[in-house]
This record gives C-alpha cells, structure tokens and sequence, in this order.
C-alpha cells in the first residue's frame, strides 16, 4: 500500500530528524514521494483529467449564447416606388440594431454522449493508476537504493574488522621481533597487509558516497548534502507465490492495461455511433429594430421567442466510417493483445523473483552459520599465531575466510531483500 500523505506532526519529526543527517527508510520515501517531479506530473494528470471528466466535454449540455450587435450608416437613397414617388437623398441616417439570446442541445446521438462520458470516467481512473504505478516505482527504486547503501556500509564494516585483525597481526610480529622471534619479511608482509586493507577501505568509503548521492538524487535534494543511515536489512520471511499472484490482477500496471481495453471498446462504440442520426433542440428570444431617415422603410421592429428541431442523417461519406470503425476494432485487440502480454509478463517475473527470494532465504541460514565461524577461525587463528603456532599465511587465509563469509552473507541478504522488494511492488503491496 502506497502511503502518499503524512500529518504536519510527523513531517516536522522527520524534517528534524533529516536536518540532523538521520534518514530512515521512512523519511526516504516520504520526502520521494513529496519532491519528485514525475509524481507532481501525474498528479496534475489526474487533476486534468477530473476537470475534463464532465457531460460539457462530452457534449451533452446545452450551449448557450447571446449576440448584439448596432450599425450605424450614412446613406445615399435614390428609390423610384410603384406609386410614382421618386425618394433622392443623400447622407441619411439609418441604424439597424440586433440582440439575440439562444440555446442548442443534442438530445439523441445514437448513445455517443453516454459513451463518451463512460471513456471519460475510465480516462480518469486510468490517470489514478498511473499515478499510483509512478509512486510505486518510485518507492521501489528508493528501497532499493537505500538498502543498497546499508549493504554497502555493511561491506565498509568488515573491512574495518580486516583492519583490526591485521593492526593485531602486524602488532604481534613486532611484539615477536622485538622479542626475537621474527624476521623482517613477516613485519613486512603484516605491513603491506594492513596497508592493503586500508586502501580497500578508501575505495568502498567512495562507492558509499556515490551511492548515497545517488539516493538523494532519487529524492530530488542537493546531490552534497550530508546523510546518515543506521539500518539492517531484515527480509520479510512469510511471503507466498500463491499469494503474489493472486494480488497480480491489482498492480496498477496491470490496471492501466485493463483500462485501455475499456477505453478502446468505447471509442469503438462512438466511432459506431455516427451511422445514427442526430437530433438537436434549439430555442431562443431575438430582438430587432432598424430606423432610417429617408426610405421605403422609415422604421421596423421585431421581437419574440423561437424553438426549433434540426435533424442531421448521415447518408454517404466515402466510408469513412466504416474504416474508423475497423481501426478502432483493431485498437482495441490490440488493447487486450498488450494487456495479455503483460500479465504473462509480470507473472514470469513473480515466479522468477520468488525462486530467487525463496533460495536465497535458504542459503543464508546456512551462509550466517559459516559467518559465525569464520569469526572464530579469525580469532582463533590469531591466537595460535601469537603463540607462534600458526604461520602470518595463515593469518591471511583466515581474514580471506572471514572476508568472503561476510560478503556472502550480506549480498545474500540483500539479494533477498531485493526479490521481496520486486514481489511486493508487483502485488500492490509495498510499505515501509
């Protein structure tokens, strides 16, 4: 479930918080959520959509207009009447003064209003799984992100213990020399040992810096700003397939597609609906009055109401019609051709995802066993090696050992994670 609003309390907490370099996993989804461009768009989609979303845009309320005008002329009159009288003038005055106020109304359409208004309700809802599909992508990639940077400080954290553990090496072999129990190439190899951790531990500070800036690069915030993230990656263990899937049919991916099929199958029925007639109403009140100074006609007014009925047959337009109407035939199999696919699509992604949540779950029981081990062949190992019962190789392959498990573990984990994270985005399900 999306949560796309937070109270003013908790907004102010988490502001508080992140102005300290604290971010949660909550906070990183929140201000996603708030700063992102893309879903600020598809919100104003849905706006836009609901303005549109009306019986005026379909066409079936009244429209309502009034005209005035008033024409003022200088005229020259030469007229010769039946009578005999012959009327020469020029420069008279005429005025010729008009307003009027009427209504036109579509009152049958063959069901093209009805059908259009039903599009526009479908166009709307479809604009609102979008916008919860652009929220849902968003939160993943932010998840994901996120849980990248605490496995990667996590990795940053066992290079530390490396570093402790050959400091403690190179400790002991000049604690040995000293006592003259050791030579100068295991001081140097305990030297360039520790030297080499050190380094390793200057390049992975770097790829949590970049990580970290990509994030707040996902969170639309100054890519320099300073973070801080304490988590540990705990994958959820009670998912189910059945249950993925079951919860498919409402991804909004998956919502959008069946919505277009809908939106196809009504285009198609207005594309039909011009094969019927046409009926309009229409009715208004007009108002006219010229006057002239010289003329056959000195002075007339007319005034009054008037309804009226207009019926339009289509009977021949080069079958143009009929060709719109096997387009929109075909716009909708594809619809459904498009909505299929991706159904089929997403259901080999779940099925993929869960094998891959469901062994990785598998391994890491056994993978955290090895890590715990490791610790203790580490420790044990540079025990004997203070008492000169173990050679600085295998010191080496002790850390290696500790090194490797450790990595395994993590990745594991995150691996894990990263195949929850896809299962619950692709069942409408993610939360934080």
């Amino acid at each position: 479930m999306i949560r796309t609003g937070i109270t003013g309390l908790c907004i102010l907490l988490q502001l508080a918080s992140f102005s300290q370099g604290r971010l949660s996993l909550a906070d990183a989804v929140n201000i996603a959520m708030k700063n992102n461009p893309g879903i600020r768009i598809a919100t104003n989609n849905v706006s836009i959509s609901n303005v549109g979303n009306s019986y005026g845009f379909a066409g079936g309320l009244p429209i309502v207009s009034a005209t005035a005008s008033d024409n003022e002329q200088s005229l020259a009159v030469n007229q010769t009447l039946n009578t005999g009288t012959e009327i020469q003038r020029s420069g008279a005055a005429s005025n010729a003064a008009a307003l009027g106020v009427g209504a036109t109304v579509l009152v049958y359409s063959g069901g093209r209003v009805i059908d259009e208004k039903k599009r526009l309700d479908v166009v709307e809802q479809q604009a609102r799984f979008l916008l919860t599909s652009r929220g849902l992508n968003l939160i993943g990639n932010v998840e994901l992100k996120y849980f990248d940077i605490v496995r990667q400080q996590s990795y940053l954290g066992t290079i530390q213990a490396l570093i402790d553990a050959s400091q403690k090496k190179l400790d002991i072999v000049k604690q040995q020399q000293t006592a003259g129990l050791a030579n100068n190439s295991d001081l140097y190899q305990a030297q360039l040992d520790l030297n080499a951790n050190l380094q390793l531990q200057q390049a992975q500070e770097l790829i949590v810096d970049q990580d970290k800036t990509d994030l707040l690069t996902l969170l639309n915030l100054n890519p320099d700003s300073s973070i801080i993230i304490h988590d540990s990656i705990i994958v959820d263990k009670t998912l189910r397939l059945d249950s993925v899937l079951s919860h498919l049919p409402a991804n909004p991916d998956i919502e959008v597609a069946r919505e277009q099929i809908r939106i196809s199958e009504l285009l198609e029925r207005e594309t039909s609906s011009q094969r019927y007639p046409a009926i309009t109403a229409s009715g208004g009140y007009n108002y006219g009055r010229t006057q002239s100074e010289a003329g056959n006609l000195l002075f007339n007014q007319n005034y009054g109401p008037y309804l009226g009925v207009g019926l339009s047959i289509p009977i021949f337009n080069g079958g143009i019609i009929r060709r719109q109407e096997k387009i929109a035939s075909l716009n909708t199999e594809n619809s459904k051709l498009l909505k299929d696919t991706l159904v089929l699509s997403y259901t080999s992604i779940a099925v993929k995802n869960w094998q891959a949540y469901n062994n990785n779950l598998q391994q890491l029981e056994t993978q955290r066993k090895n890590y715990e081990l490791s610790i203790q062949l580490l420790n044990l190992v540079l025990l004997r090696f203070q008492y000169k019962q173990a050679t600085i190789v295998d010191v080496n392959l002790a850390q290696t050992t500790f090194q490797n498990a450790a990595l395994a573990l993590v990745n594991l984990s995150f691996a894990a994670k990263v195949a929850e994270i896809q299962l619950r985005k692709l069942e409408n399900r993610l939360i934080y």
